[in-house]
């Protein structure tokens, strides 16, 4: 098993990839707090796993708020006794609006959730991983929305930041053994079209060109099977990479 007694936590696990990172992950032994707001998604999935060599612990929480990041992290802590993993998959999209005619909720929601949540809960992570020594594990669910202009402005702005802020901790951490990665997923198939808002008209005319060239959509295990390469120690040498998980898309 490729992460036995690891302690991950994974947030955005009640659907789509996070819930496929989740069910991997303790598949391959890892002890996993599975955070979404969501209860009782959490709790069939808790139950789901019940009988699989990890083990899988629930935690309702909303990412855009920085009192939920910081309390996963310490229930992590608390019930497995230590942190060795942090996955910031959960994210929203917006509605395709360009820039000019964006609402400042769409912004606000964008980043609160997007990049604000992964960044407080890097954070308080961090300061668990120097506290116990021995280095630690970041992996944030990028997007190639951050160069590639599949969505509104307000989603690939979300994104790009968390890509920079994924290489800036990298590199501020690379001496005390912390890690940090992303990946960078392409079309996939989820339930974020079943709660997207209506796609703006005037955005998704341009944005629908580039998707016109999409390959064949990626299966939520397509990105948990990148997730669980950067989670184990196979890939203890890579770090500040954001690996592309999109068919070859962005080669287009």
């Amino acid at each position: 098993m490729r992460l036995e007694q690891k302690v991950i936590v994974v947030t955005g696990a009640s659907a789509g990839m996070g819930q496929a990172i989740a069910k991997r992950f303790v598949q391959e032994g890892a002890k996993v707090v599975a955070v979404a707001r969501r209860r009782e998604r959490l709790e069939e999935l808790v139950k789901e796993l019940k009988d699989a060599p990890g083990e899988a612990a629930a935690f309702p929480g909303d990412v855009s708020k920085r009192e939920d990041n910081e309390a996963m992290i310490d229930f992590a802590v608390k019930t497995f006794g230590r942190l060795d993993v942090l996955v910031n998959n959960a994210g929203i999209m917006d509605d395709n609006t360009a820039v000019g005619d964006m609402s400042d909720e769409m912004l606000e929601r964008q980043m609160k959730v997007n990049t604000y949540g992964p960044m407080y809960a890097m954070r308080k992570a961090v300061k668990v991983f120097l506290a116990q020594g021995g280095g630690g594990n970041i992996i944030n669910t990028c997007s190639v929305g951050a160069v590639h202009n599949t969505a509104g402005a307000a989603y690939c702005a979300s994104k790009a930041a968390l890509t920079a802020a994924t290489r800036n901790t990298a590199f501020m951490y690379m001496e005390e053994g912390i890690r940090c990665n992303g990946i960078a997923p392409g079309g996939v198939i989820t339930d974020i079209p079943l709660v997207m808002p209506q796609a703006d008209e005037f955005g998704f005319s341009r944005t629908s060109s580039l998707l016109v060239h999409s390959p064949e959509l990626g299966m939520p295990e397509d990105i948990a099977n990148a997730a669980l390469f950067l989670a184990s120690d196979e890939s203890r040498f890579i770090n500040g990479v954001i690996l592309t998980c999109d068919g070859g898309w962005m080669n287009l």
